[in-house]
């Protein structure tokens, strides 16, 4: 038989601890926790002034994921805190692949990342205003373009350039969007699959550089940077490449 006595001090301390965490989170979702005591328990971000610190930031987290040491993060908290307002410090125009998620990619939390996807990860002018906005109003200093490997809608390009291939639907259009990348690279030593992906990336990037006045100047003043990279599916690293 046991008694209290026989209860490690650890064993309190452990229980004691469960116990106040449990009631702070009940008491934070009825609202009897004052707001200046609930934003102070966010996260407090790093503090990014420039393209190449975003950079840096976008990678470091993307190295934590690959490793399998990501964050812990309490989304609640974090969505609370966003309420009034967003400052994300990277912008990523992404495939619409379900195995590509931005914000595990890069071990990002809420607000974080301003997020664009498409099928092929290719310029689209909604796309284009959507970027545009991020850097304009929300004064992001980092766009990144990324692809990844086995791209379907790559593929389908591929399809259409080589064999001719045609698709049902609205799909055909995209084929086409990523025929002249896949034509660049057709007498390319390697995969063409793989080079189409990367030529894909690079052009993105090229049309991201020169389509816009307003990302162009935002270049020009040294608040932007635009790069491109692509996503590794068995290792989740991200190679940059342009």
């Amino acid at each position: 038989m046991h008694n209290n006595r026989d209860k490690a001090p650890s064993d309190d301390r452990r229980n004691f601890l469960r116990l106040a965490t449990a009631s702070a989170g009940a008491l934070l979702l009825s609202g009897a926790l004052p707001n200046a005591i609930a934003h102070a328990a966010a996260p407090t971000p790093l503090t990014v002034v420039n393209p190449e610190q975003a950079l840096a930031r976008l990678m470091e987290g993307n190295k934590r994921y690959a490793a399998h040491v990501t964050k812990r993060r309490d989304l609640m908290v974090e969505r609370v805190a966003l309420v009034d307002s967003q400052h994300p410090f990277a912008a990523v125009l992404a495939c619409a692949d379900s195995r590509i998620a931005p914000e595990y990619v890069f071990d990002t939390g809420l607000g974080e990342l301003f997020s664009v996807r498409v099928a092929g990860n290719f310029v689209t002018d909604e796309g284009l205003a959507s970027l545009e906005y991020a850097i304009a109003v929300l004064g992001t200093p980092l766009i990144l373009v990324l692809g990844h490997d086995s791209c379907g809608a790559v593929a389908a390009g591929v399809k259409a350039v080589k064999d001719n291939a045609t698709f049902p639907g609205k799909i055909q259009g995209l084929a086409d969007a990523l025929k002249p990348s896949v034509s660049k690279v057709l007498q390319a030593p390697g995969t063409l699959l793989d080079n189409a992906i990367a030529q894909n990336v690079r052009d993105t990037v090229a049309r991201l550089n020169s389509e816009s006045q307003l990302l162009a100047d935002a270049i020009g003043a040294g608040k932007l940077t635009i790069v491109g990279g692509i996503y590794r599916l068995h290792s989740g690293a991200v190679e940059l490449i342009a």
